[in-house]
């Protein structure tokens, strides 16, 4: 088991990525294609995968079915890759979320939002310090949605939570992003999280913060280790290449609606062999015209 504040130097760098949650066709959790996945995406080099996070679908769960996942993840990636675990929702959910991971071998969790009400600054606090004083390992807080957290409240969970070491952000507010790493200095491990989160790559790496998830890992994880290292040792040719070539005409199909930015995941893990199935409703599949699209840009990316 890693202390939190090992986890905190494995998310100091390198790729992150959340693996899909795999579905038969009836909709329920397929434990055998998710375990080929993890064993196929394990060796490509990222720093963790998250299981149950947001591209594998975490809102759409539900309690009875996420310990089998967490489980998978956690004895399929042993000794290969740390598995952290999606929790969220209202406070005493997300503490069960956060207990049951740690309970099942989980290296941490990633707090994502909780659901429909907004709130103050102090009671978004008061949750993220109550999950965090539940469990022993490390905490991620995924700035996303109803759950955005100021520089300063930050600073006050970060006195009284030793085990939140990490800040994710999926918000992009350029001057609220570089407040907070400011502030907090090497306190936290610092995430990119938005959506297809390679566009803000190189912009994010100069406010401080070089790491960062990625989706389309899940189905061209070479390319998008390429893509990593390119970033990282600031090769804006090859960056440009891939941005123009692959990721902005990507991007024109993951826009057409809200919800494809896990649906045109699910959609390339099917175009190169490892479907995952379809995606629960609330989302939408990509259409067969669509999925043609995303194959040809594909193929042109080359093998994986």
């Amino acid at each position: 088991m890693y202390t939190p504040q090992d986890l905190k130097q494995i998310l100091s760098s390198g790729l992150l990525s959340f693996p899909l949650t795999d579905f038969d066709e009836q909709g329920n959790f397929r434990p055998k294609t998710y375990i080929e996945r993890l064993e196929w995406l394990a060796p490509y080099g990222a720093s963790a995968l998250f299981a149950a996070g947001g591209t594998g679908e975490f809102f759409s769960l539900v309690p009875d079915e996420y310990p089998d996942i967490i489980r998978t993840a956690v004895e399929t990636c042993k000794g290969k890759v740390p598995i952290i675990a999606g929790a969220g929702g209202a406070t005493r959910a997300a503490i069960a979320y956060a207990q049951e991971a740690e309970r099942l071998g989980a290296h941490g969790i990633l707090l994502m939002p909780h659901y429909l009400t907004e709130a103050s600054q102090d009671g978004i606090a008061e949750h993220v310090e109550a999950v965090c004083k539940s469990v022993k390992f490390g905490v991620i807080v995924y700035n996303r949605g109803v759950c955005r957290l100021n520089a300063d409240m930050l600073e006050r969970l970060a006195e009284r939570c030793p085990n939140l070491i990490g800040f994710k952000d999926g918000v992009g507010e350029i001057e609220a992003m570089v407040t907070v790493r400011r502030r907090l200095g090497d306190r936290f491990a610092y995430l990119g999280g938005l959506p297809t989160a390679e566009v803000y790559a190189a912009a994010y790496k100069a406010l401080g913060v070089p790491v960062y998830s990625s989706a389309v890992f899940n189905f061209i994880p070479k390319t998008a280790m390429d893509f990593y290292h390119a970033i990282a040792r600031e090769d804006h040719a090859a960056v440009g290449k891939l941005i123009d070539e692959f990721f902005l005409p990507y991007l024109a199909i993951r826009n057409r609606k809200a919800g494809y930015a896990v649906s045109i995941v699910k959609a390339g893990a099917r175009v190169v062999g490892h479907d995952a199935g379809p995606v629960r409703t609330p989302l939408t599949a990509c259409t067969e015209a669509e999925h043609e699209e995303l194959a040809a840009l594909i193929k042109r990316l080359g093998p994986q």
